[in-house]
């Protein structure tokens, strides 16, 4: 005997189907530029992440954890890997001044007995990822047998059990660490041939390092490249071109990026709003008066960047913000704010820069005045490129274009290291 449904639960049925395909199709759609190569691969990703991110904001109102806490655990849970060698690459996870690192040695012979070397510092808002991730595994051993090169890969502390500059002294010590000369001569790495990389807040990070290496006198050994790609680099101007363009461009939101911010630095989470609006360096604070000058992207930004784009700049503002958090305007957190003098010092660049990505200036803005400072800068540009591309190499979230960015930094890389 077979069940048939009346006419009414059909339609019943029917109707639930529509409305759910409907609410899901609302959820996921988001209007993109005609520039995005997989628009509705990026759509699905983004609402997956977006979607995930609720969830942790309820476990944290229901009092049951941080949700950045919550959303990392989410992230890396099914997708750490154990330091696994192969054929080709050694892999070990050890410390270096107390900090934990993932090491990859090629274990391909040379004719020569020394070896290039990247210290590679993974992104994630300093609260996300992990160098032992697959995603960051992956590009650590595709760097590593591509170059034949030794790959160290921080594990730095996150927020909320760390804030700045935890994380900074974390990559710094670490660093420090492995450009001791008898510890090159262990791994058997050239050091005049040594790179530090990192992407997003991974590329702030290195781009610290960086800086303070160069004033740091007790350091004999100082790196021969920087490779930044998508830094965050300063959180003086939420209204730049790029986050006016973007700021409702997957999968790294304005907002998004300010509450990261706050978390880094442990400020209260209601000057959000001032910051998205720039209440927190309005023009009746004259005390920021060379920060302004340091990032006028209508001086430093291409007429092709800036476009139509007008500064949002506010009489008057609320100064609490900065009074109790001065480390946004601390170099060390805000590389792009730099003085000059130690811009100067630092080695030659490469920053990767994505047009769908509201930190799309930080690099642009950085990149001139490393070039204004003398320093020689290659800036790879991509306009089908979005935040974070280069992690989404790997099935199921992979992207042509994150390939394409990061066979081409290895490129780059290789041929000037």
């Amino acid at each position: 005997m077979h069940f048939r449904p009346d006419s009414a639960t059909m339609r019943t049925t029917v109707a639930a189907i529509v409305i759910f395909a409907a609410l899901t199709a609302y959820y996921v759609y988001i209007p993109l530029p005609n520039t995005v190569s997989e628009p509705w691969k990026l759509m699905l990703l983004d609402a997956t992440f977006r979607g995930v991110q609720d969830m942790c904001h309820l476990v944290q109102q229901l009092g049951l954890g941080h949700h950045l806490k919550v959303l990392n655990f989410v992230i890396t849970a099914f997708d750490m890997l154990a330091p696994q060698s192969s054929e080709i690459v050694n892999v070990t996870d050890t410390t270096f001044d107390g900090v934990q690192v993932r090491v990859f040695e090629p274990k391909r012979k040379l004719s020569r007995e020394l070896r290039r070397s990247i210290i590679y510092i993974h992104g994630g808002g300093w609260a996300l990822g992990s160098a032992r991730m697959r995603s960051y595994d992956h590009l650590c051993r595709k760097m590593t047998n591509v170059m034949n090169a030794v790959l160290v890969s921080i594990e730095y502390r996150l927020v909320p059990e760390a804030h700045f500059p935890e994380q900074i002294n974390d990559v710094y010590s670490a660093t420090r660490y492995f450009l001791q000369p008898e510890i090159l001569s262990q791994y058997s790495v050239d050091p005049n041939r040594i790179a530090v990389s990192g992407d997003s807040a991974g590329g702030n990070l290195a781009a610290a390092v960086c800086q303070q290496l160069v004033q740091d006198r007790t350091v004999t050994t100082q790196l021969k490249l920087q490779a930044l790609i998508y830094p965050v680099l300063q959180a003086f101007d939420f209204n730049t071109p790029s986050y006016q363009q973007n700021m409702a461009t997957p999968i790294l939101y304005k907002q998004v990026m300010a509450r990261f911010w706050l978390e880094y630095l442990n400020g209260d989470p209601r000057f959000v709003q001032a910051m998205l609006v720039n209440n927190h360096t309005a023009s009746d604070q004259s005390q920021l008066t060379y920060i302004r000058d340091r990032l006028n992207w209508t001086a430093l930004l291409p007429l092709s960047f800036r476009k139509n784009f007008k500064p949002v700049v506010q009489i008057m503002g609320n100064p609490q913000v900065i009074k109790e958090l001065p480390a946004l305007l601390d170099s060390r957190a805000a590389p792009l704010i730099a003085d000059k003098k130690i811009l100067q010092l630092l080695p030659r660049a490469y920053i990767l820069t994505c047009e769908l990505d509201i930190l799309r200036d930080d690099g642009i803005m950085y990149a001139k005045r490393l070039e204004d400072a003398g320093i020689e800068v290659t800036l790879d540009h991509y306009e089908d490129g979005f935040h974070g591309a280069m992690i989404f190499a790997l099935p199921p979230t992979n992207f042509d274009v994150g390939n394409k960015i990061m066979n081409n930094y290895i490129n780059w890389l290789d041929k000037n290291l």
